[in-house]
């Protein structure tokens, strides 16, 4: 009796063992995937902190370069100080080298009312417009030389530093030694804010103007038109090319050592370090083939054989994806190979080639170390005409900016870095929005 007995809770101590093991084993698996799903929120919230921090830094920093001040002045065109000897219909180059800041000197010290003999006071005063009006005076009489005897209100731009002080970037509790407005600075912009005079507009300019020394003057216009000029480029030779080689190699290639040998440089190609491509472009396109340095040909060239690899590959995966049934089909009712891919399979593709190749283009876009070394770094104040002209691009001018001692140019190169992200947003939204339309078609 007593030996059954003990059987009996043997046996049953052997059925709980299995049961309690694996219900510790489950209790682990439980508590595994909890901590996964931890891991998991931790490294999103991460992501999303930094992404935020980076964000609310940029556009915090870069959100008032799109306003500008500007203090208008009454200025009177005089004829004795624009053309002295009347001489400007036999030679209208006078116009250009006519002494426009003695017109503004004359109108600040009839606004301010201050003495022209008192030299100090009037180069303070000075420093309160931008240098840049002289040039935005000499535009005025070449557009209507009629101005010339005549007294216009006309808007100039404010130095950088009033500039600052008007938005509220510069410290005006310290000492006056201690910030680069002084007092009687700050007293003439009280009286030209309450006479009207100075004001803060859309900065219009920072569109349209070029690269200059003077912050509240310098614009992203130039430096934009060369990053179109080479996304042109780079989108004219890139997505032919990377298609077509990618349509030869995964659906005509015979699969031998060679075509392995292509795939796997590719593949290597597209982990390269971008600079290496700078190097190549710099020994190919300006060493061995003359093409100009700092032209925007150049620069696209670069960044198509940068975004090759990429467009490759991402036309080689949506391929694959198409499934090989269409392709059997399309045969087996008489098509041809040519037929079957072009006709059928091209068209089911279309969705991953183009996200693939504005996801290159993208990356292109935002490429600053090749750009360096083909001389895009170069100042450039005027607008290039032709991809063959010295131009510069958007994150070129960020890194110019970014190197900048003046505190203008660091809300500056924030604002052209909003730009940039808002360029990039806009193409990985065309992207989806592409992608979503092929696939509705099919």
């Amino acid at each position: 009796m007593t030996e059954t007995f003990s059987t009996a809770t043997e046996r049953e101590e052997s059925r709980r063992q299995p049961a309690e093991t694996r219900r510790k084993g489950l209790r682990r698996r439980h508590a595994a995937e909890r901590r996964f799903r931890l891991y998991g929120m931790f490294a999103i919230s991460a992501g999303i902190f930094f992404l935020a921090a980076l964000l609310f830094s940029v556009v915090g920093k870069g959100y008032t370069a799109f306003e500008q001040t500007t203090i208008t002045l009454p200025i009177t065109f005089d004829a004795a100080v624009i053309d002295p000897e009347g001489a400007r219909e036999d030679d209208p180059r006078l116009l250009l080298t006519a002494d426009y800041p003695e017109l503004v000197e004359a109108a600040l010290a009839e606004t301010l009312e201050i003495s022209p003999a008192n030299g100090p006071e009037m180069r303070e005063a000075m420093r309160m417009i931008s240098r840049s009006s002289r040039v935005e005076l000499r535009d005025v009489v070449l557009k209507d030389p009629a101005v010339i005897g005549e007294t216009v209100n006309v808007r100039l731009l404010a130095s950088a530093d009033i500039d600052s002080a008007n938005k509220g970037q510069i410290d005006l509790s310290v000492p006056e030694t201690s910030r680069r407005v002084s007092d009687r600075q700050l007293e003439w912009m009280e009286r030209l804010e309450a006479l009207g005079l100075m004001q803060k507009s859309f900065n219009t300019g920072f569109f349209t103007h070029g690269a200059s020394s003077r912050p509240e003057s310098a614009g992203i216009g130039v430096a934009f038109v060369g990053t179109l000029y080479m996304m042109g480029v780079v989108l004219l030779l890139a997505l032919p090319i990377g298609v077509a080689s990618a349509i030869y190699l995964e659906e005509f290639a015979p699969k031998n050592r060679f075509t392995d040998i292509i795939e796997i440089n590719i593949n290597n190609l597209a982990a390269v370090p971008s600079i290496i491509f700078g190097l190549l472009g710099l020994a190919v396109f300006i060493g061995l083939l003359g093409l100009p340095r700092s032209a925007s040909l150049v620069g696209g060239l670069v960044l198509t054989l940068m975004t090759l690899p990429t467009i490759i590959i991402a036309t080689r995966a949506a391929l694959q994806a198409v499934p090989s049934s269409i392709r059997s089909a399309a045969l087996g009712v008489g098509a041809s190979k040519m037929q079957a891919v072009f006709h059928h399979v091209l068209p089911q593709a279309m969705p991953g080639i183009l996200t693939g190749t504005i996801i290159g283009l993208a990356q292109a876009l935002g490429e600053t170390a090749p750009l360096l070394l083909i001389g895009m770094v170069a100042f450039v104040a005027d607008y290039p005409a032709s991809p063959l002209d010295p131009a510069t691009a958007l994150p070129v001018q960020i890194y110019m900016w970014a190197g900048e001692a003046e505190r203008a140019f660091v809300e500056r190169t924030s604002a052209a870095i909003i730009v940039l992200l808002a360029f990039l947003i806009l193409m990985n939204i065309s992207a989806v929005i592409l992608r979503r339309r092929f696939e509705r078609r099919r």
